[in-house]
């Protein structure tokens, strides 16, 4: 029902355009009319060069030709309509079937047009850059491309990931390029008998001596909480921003803590589960191996 209605509304207008009093057009009416859209054209590219300079060198290059074609748009349109009024073309009725088209295009490309406008305020603001890496709906990559439609994203395993606009300024963005150094946290686990004082010591002084770690703010390691098998530290450091200074800091780091805790003679545990049978004898027999045989019962 709604779309008979907009069609019977743009044959409507449609039908009073052409019983405007075109056909009792002069032939210097229309020299006229051809030299205002011939002038239009011009002026509408002069002023497409003009809004891309006066725009140039303060946002994203997309947003700089955007305003250029947005700005020659609009001339065109504004002469288009001094043209069609100065051979007396019915100018309202016009406009108002162009409004229903526009209305129908909207609603057929709604996601288009979404994604389109999110595009435009992704690059007036400007949260990423080309080249930037970051993690958006929980994909993580370095930025190549930032259109109308998408963002594109050059994944770590080399994969093109193309997100929708829309996508990308309704959740949170984590640009890891925007600071120079970010934090990593890395569980380490030490027998219960442990010195727990010296562990923290030789975690934090360990991770200090790791290539790739930064000096400040200082590593630091703390008791997180007891574990079924161990006592767990959370030794906390920072690194350059990029996914490559994260991994290798990682690295660098946990081998630097494995090293010191052997020296130490520090045990990182393992998971470990002691049997209870119960008050009273109990026997076990291990691989088959008959009560009382060598090394076999357990009590």
């Amino acid at each position: 029902m709604v779309a008979a209605s907009l069609i019977a509304q743009v044959e409507t207008d449609l039908q009073q355009v052409a019983e405007s009093g075109i056909s009792d057009v002069s032939g210097d009416e229309w020299l006229f009319a051809g030299v205002i859209l011939f002038a239009t054209i011009v002026i509408s590219m002069i002023g497409r060069r003009l809004v891309e300079r006066a725009i140039r060198g303060r946002g994203h290059p997309t947003l700089c030709h955007l305003g250029g074609r947005f700005g020659q748009a609009l001339i065109l349109v504004l002469g288009f309509f001094y043209a069609a009024r100065s051979i007396d073309i019915a100018v309202g009725p016009l406009l108002g079937g162009l409004g229903i088209v526009g209305i129908a295009l909207a609603f057929a490309l709604q996601d288009f047009i979404a994604n389109f406008a999110a595009g435009i305020m992704l690059q007036a603001r400007r949260p990423i850059r080309i080249g930037d890496q970051i993690v958006t709906n929980e994909l993580q990559g370095e930025v190549e491309d930032v259109n109308f439609r998408a963002v594109m994203l050059r994944n770590f395993d080399g994969e093109t990931v193309y997100v929708p606009n829309m996508m990308v300024l309704t959740n949170p963005i984590t640009n890891w390029t925007k600071t120079p150094t970010r934090r990593t946290l890395l569980e380490v686990g030490v027998a219960y008998d442990t010195d727990l004082e010296l562990a923290r010591r030789v975690l934090a002084d360990a991770v200090a001596s790791a290539d790739g770690v930064a000096a400040e703010p200082a590593p630091a390691a703390l008791v997180h909480e007891f574990g079924e098998s161990s006592i767990n530290f959370t030794v906390f450091f920072w690194h350059g921003a990029t996914i490559v200074e994260a991994w290798t800091a990682r690295d660098e780091a946990a081998r630097a803590i494995r090293g010191a805790l052997a020296d130490a003679g520090i045990t990182i545990a393992f998971p470990q589960r002691t049997l209870w049978f119960g008050p009273g004898n109990a026997e076990l027999s291990v691989r088959g191996l008959p009560p009382g045989a060598e090394g076999s019962p357990a009590r």
